[in-house]
């Protein structure tokens, strides 16, 4: 077996991430799985939450940055009637209220939850991974300190009512255990970066003259990553390298292909000349994205860059490189070379 942090992988992986653990969590397993210490998760879930997490694995933890600022979509369970100080039935019950009984009808529902769609501004739950001044507001929360957060713009692009269920949920509370019958909603969204999905849910309950809180999220897109492009943690024990996805999909950026002395000089953290290189793009597509081959969705790409555009550079089946464009001297410059290159998968 390879020493530990010296495997010499370097690829990117879907987890669907189980309840109940941490993103950490996840990251401590795949260092496990392929016994290499340099693993990071791009984009964090809450223990409570479950579905897509791209995990990036040796060189290639330095594309985290470039895989956390994505869009997403979410099925959640709003649940009505009750807070929590984490806004999600992981944390302690704070707060009970009536649940009107007009949100037991499904058309005034669906009119509600149709009323999200557009841009908002949004405070960040209490217990949320932002910084301030250096300090984690989540981790100051859990020592009973409130760091001042600033709302943010976010926006919904969608928003879609899946069902209207009466349940019963168990909260914790100071006393113990505390059973709750009430109303919740199963919604499908699709948000801009660094939208919560639990802001939506208190903010949803404020609105309403209740409280709410998330009972259940799945996350089901992160920017190109689906759960279609995902394994369990079981699963990825069992085929190891075999489900490292392609890199340069998940970037949703233009690319070019280098080799001979273009490959050379990539390797050797020079530039490259526009006018030498032809730039590549993935149509849109549905299909499965863990394919790095004969890629029919492949097409040529006219448009000319743009000043500061970041592009990829292939070579030899693997990432090899970030180019940013510079306009002015009209070349392409290293932003980050892999050495050895990221794997692009498995035909």
């Amino acid at each position: 077996m390879a020493k530990r942090g010296d495997s010499g992988l370097s690829l990117v992986v879907g987890v669907r991430k189980p309840p109940g653990m941490t993103s950490h969590d996840v990251v401590s397993h795949v260092r496990r799985i392929f016994g290499e210490k340099r693993v990071g998760h791009a984009g964090t879930l809450d223990p409570l939450a479950t579905g897509v997490l791209a995990v990036c694995i040796g060189s290639a933890t330095r594309l985290n940055e470039y895989l956390t600022s994505h869009d997403k979509s979410y099925v959640v369970r709003i649940v009505f009637g009750c807070a929590t100080d984490t806004d999600d039935a992981e944390g302690m019950l704070t707060d009970v209220a009536p649940v009107p009984a007009h949100l037991s009808d499904p058309a005034f529902a669906e009119r509600f939850v149709a009323s999200l769609v557009g841009r908002a501004k949004q405070l960040p739950p209490v217990y949320s991974a932002i910084k301030v001044g250096g300090r984690k507001a989540c981790d100051e929360a859990r020592k009973g300190t409130v760091i001042k957060v600033e709302p943010r713009d976010i926006e919904i692009y969608r928003a879609e009512l899946l069902a209207v269920r009466d349940i019963s949920e168990e909260l914790s509370t100071a006393e113990g255990p505390r059973i709750v019958d009430t109303v919740a909603w199963d919604v499908a969204f699709s948000v801009s970066k660094g939208t919560y999905i639990r802001s939506i849910a208190r903010d949803a309950g404020e609105a309403l003259g209740c409280y709410a809180h998330v009972g259940a999220l799945e996350r089901t897109v992160a920017g190109e990553l689906t759960l279609d492009d995902c394994c369990t943690l079981e699963a990825l024990e069992a085929v190891g390298e075999a489900a490292a996805l392609d890199p340069v999909r998940l970037l949703n950026k233009r690319f070019v292909f280098v080799r001979d002395e273009q490959l050379r000089a990539v390797e050797n953290g020079g530039f490259l000349r526009p006018d030498e290189v032809e730039l590549f793009a993935y149509e849109a597509t549905e299909a499965r994205r863990d394919v790095c081959a004969c890629m029919s969705d492949l097409r040529e790409s006219p448009s000319p860059l743009e000043d500061g555009e970041l592009v990829a550079v292939i070579g030899g089946n693997r990432l090899l490189a970030l180019y940013g464009y510079d306009g002015e001297r009209r070349r392409l410059k290293p932003e980050k070379v892999f050495q050895g290159g990221v794997s692009r998968g498995h035909a």
